[in-house]
């Protein structure tokens, strides 16, 4: 295939850094990488909507049980450091294996207990396993890639899609079987294509790549200090807004839209699944943008726009409520690829995935306070009103930091030289 024309400034990037020519099959990975993303919402959020059945049959309150999870959500964002380092030193192709078959397994196991002390283990284990995904799956799908904001667009569709089915994976299973069969079927799941994966990469369609398809053009040293310190911000507020809403919105649902749910664990369910099926698509739009205009800009108006929904949301209820927050997550799932994209220019290649790691550390270890913060204010208020504030807050924080975010001084190009039939997206 001829090449095409570039600009002048895209050119002189792309004769610095040419494509690679790749064994395998990239499109192969990056469909992986993809499902992965989806299983490590899933799994993560199984349990805020079935905790919704544990209520009656534990006969524990709801912010008891909800504490379960805060060993989980800590390992869910700790272990992406380690995570992120044996990608980087060892294998990104190894690790999602032990991703796959490890999160199965750890949810057939959590299924299986019968006491709060062995249901917290098994949430531990799922997030212990979960947490491989995204600082490996992500860095192992810029390796087989040429167009980073495009494709992490359309990861960011099957994170999303992932995020919405829990609730309704989670509440037709718990309510036309068991709440066991919530955990026990998905690990199934995931561990069969762990073995799907095992077979491509024996028979050569999975390779292990060392370096990007196309590497981007290395950001000064003073320009990643500072961003790293004004993302670690960022990045702490925004795991903390994620990890709120996302235990929360079930109960939140259950209890200020009950006309709607009908009182039951599905009809909650259902309604998170649509709420965050009204964001999947946020994601190629955040991904568009950054690659289009400033990553940067992109992401301070996307909070700048966030943070008085949140306010308006602490007073609503029913179908208004649905509505508001529906845009308020919407514009928090927009910001996740432009986030990503701003980390992977200021980050280097042979590093990515120690760099995202170290964000996951923040934005999901050190964020899995928001589950006891949940739990708390719940505890003391009897309401979310106090939770959606405290939302509003953290956006507020995250648009006064962003500010402060280097300028990109480069762009990614965005056309290239196929180098191969499958290597391009």
């Amino acid at each position: 295939m001829a090449p095409c024309r570039l600009p002048r400034a895209q050119e002189e990037a792309y004769l610095q850094n040419p494509p690679v020519t790749r064994s395998g099959s990239p499109w192969l990975s990056r469909l992986f990488s993809n499902v992965g993303h989806s299983y490590s919402h899933i799994f993560m959020l199984l349990y805020p909507t079935v905790v919704l059945a544990l209520e009656r049959e534990l006969h524990m309150s709801y912010g008891e049980l909800l504490a379960l999870l805060t060993g989980g959500y800590v390992l869910f964002g700790v272990g992406a450091l380690p995570a992120g380092w044996l990608g980087d030193r060892w294998s990104m192709v190894g690790m999602m294996l032990v991703f796959f078959l490890g999160l199965g397994s750890a949810s057939i196991f959590t299924g299986l207990m019968s006491t709060p002390l062995g249901i917290a283990t098994g949430l531990a284990l799922i997030g212990l396993f979960a947490s491989i995904y995204h600082p490996v799956g992500m860095a192992w799908l810029l390796r087989n890639t040429a167009n980073p904001g495009k494709s992490l667009g359309a990861n960011g569709i099957f994170g999303s899609l992932g995020i919405a089915a829990a609730g309704l994976i989670a509440g037709v299973l718990t309510d036309l079987i068991s709440w066991r069969a919530a955990f026990i079927i998905p690990g199934a799941v995931a561990i069969a294509s762990g073995v799907a994966m095992a077979v491509c990469v024996r028979a050569g369609s999975v390779v292990e790549h060392k370096s990007d398809l196309h590497p981007m053009p290395e950001s000064s040293r003073d320009d990643r200090v500072r961003a790293f310190v004004v993302l670690s911000v960022t990045m702490l507020c925004a795991g903390i807004m994620f990890q709120a809403i996302s235990s929360a919105l079930p109960k939140v649902f259950a209890e200020r839209a009950p006309e709607i749910t009908g009182g039951t664990a599905l009809g909650a369910g259902v309604l998170v699944s649509v709420v965050f099926l009204l964001a999947a698509g946020a994601q190629v739009v955040g991904g568009h943008l950054a690659d289009r205009y400033s990553a940067r800009r992109v992401y301070v108006l996307d909070y700048a726009v966030m943070a008085p929904l949140w306010f308006v949301a602490a007073y609503l209820e029913n179908v208004p409520l649905l509505l508001v927050v529906s845009a308020a997550v919407f514009l928090n799932t927009s910001a996740v690829p432009v986030e990503n994209v701003l980390l992977t220019r200021f980050s280097p290649s042979k590093w990515r995935g120690t760099a995202f790691g170290a964000k996951f550390v923040l934005s999901l270890g050190v964020g899995a306070m928001a589950v006891p913060m949940v739990a708390l204010i719940h505890e003391l208020s009897g309401g979310f009103y106090w939770l959606f504030v405290a939302l509003g807050v953290l956006a507020i924080v995250v648009v006064s930091a962003g500010l402060l975010l280097p300028k990109e001084h480069s762009k990614v190009p965005i056309t290239m030289v196929q180098t191969q039939p499958g290597s391009s997206d």
